[in-house]
């Protein structure tokens, strides 16, 4: 599993973070995507790598402005921290 952080420029309230999560759900085949306005940031679980240019062009269509992406390994975590 990845983790990809998604710094966004542009989005200002609720309704901006269902876009972009909305956008990115319908481009990409993810476990979950998060968004936080007040962070500028949206975090994405997926089983693979994301395609970084693809999910530039998804989110800036929408009128956001891209200003970073990292992918580090993700591991779940269980109860407790074990697994």
């Amino acid at each position: 599993m990845i983790k990809t952080v998604i710094k966004i420029e542009g989005m200002m309230c609720g309704m901006c973070e269902s876009h972009v999560n909305d956008a990115i759900r319908n481009a990409f085949k993810v476990k979950k995507v998060e968004s936080s306005h007040s962070k500028g940031q949206t975090e994405v679980i997926s089983e693979d790598a994301l395609d970084n240019a693809l999910l530039t062009e998804t989110i800036e269509k929408d009128g956001y402005k891209v200003l970073g992406i990292t992918s580090e390994p993700y591991e779940k975590k269980g109860l407790f921290g074990k697994k």
